[in-house]
């Protein structure tokens, strides 16, 4: 299972947009996900190079935080729930840390 260049494009834009709507660093998110930063700018930009686990923890990770600072942002449209169960069967993914937005 791989995402075509629009995809890609598409998933990339989504990431950011939950990013900057949560106003965490990338710097904070990279440190609470275990990433280096280059390791998170290549998941940011949903390239090849990039670990497809990588992206889908990243998008469990801004989703849960969204929801935990009780930002709405719009659903993901390529990374869906559906499409993340299919994922599961391709990919090893683990489930994403929480941040705690009270400290």
């Amino acid at each position: 299972m791989s995402l075509t260049s629009r995809q890609q494009r598409q998933t990339a834009a989504e990431l950011r947009t939950h990013l900057d709507a949560i106003g965490l660093s990338e710097e904070v998110v990279a440190s609470h996900l275990g990433f280096a930063s280059e390791r998170l700018v290549r998941t940011l930009s949903v390239t090849n190079s990039g670990d497809p686990g990588d992206v889908w923890l990243l998008r469990d990770y801004l989703v849960q935080a969204a929801a935990d600072k009780g930002v709405v942002v719009a659903p993901f449209t390529i990374l869906t729930d559906a499409s993340r169960r299919q994922a599961a069967v391709w990919f090893d993914l683990h489930t994403a840390p929480r941040h705690n937005f009270s400290s």
